[in-house]
């Protein structure tokens, strides 16, 4: 069986289940307030064989993107983790420049793991000790 990853965005389900995620990882500080999101068609997923493994979301106007609140599946312990969170990241770049027209996006995260992924993408990393702003020209 070969291995099918899906980019998408949001569909009805997914806010109840990155709740779950950030009550994982972040604890009192999560889940995020639905109000608080971008609208469904820039909240982004990424599924490997049909199961959700990460998501972001993007705010967007006509030249400058956000990148916030990324999170995945506390219990996705695949080795191909990195790799998709990678894809979701790289697919979101591309649907801001090609759908929303943004210029310029740019992320805060303060996770070592979010950084290193953002320098291989070719992003510039503040060199601060964590790394809170992420930023590239698309």
């Amino acid at each position: 069986m070969s291995d099918l990853v899906k980019f998408r965005t949001f569909k009805d389900g997914d806010y109840d289940l990155c709740c779950e995620w950030w009550k994982s990882w972040w604890g009192k500080a999560g889940p995020v307030p639905e109000a608080y999101l971008p609208p469904r068609g820039r909240c982004y997923m990424i599924e490997m064989n049909g199961k959700p493994v990460a998501a972001s979301f993007l705010y967007a106007d006509e030249l400058m993107g956000y990148l916030t609140w990324t999170i995945s599946d506390p219990e996705y312990r695949e080795t191909n983790r990195k790799k998709l969170i990678e894809l979701l990241i790289t697919k979101i770049q591309e649907d801001a420049r090609d759908n929303w027209g943004v210029k310029f996006i740019l992320t805060v995260c303060g996770n070592k793991h979010l950084e290193k992924i953002h320098r291989k993408l070719d992003w510039y990393v503040e060199d601060s000790n964590p790394a809170y702003e992420c930023f590239k020209y698309l």
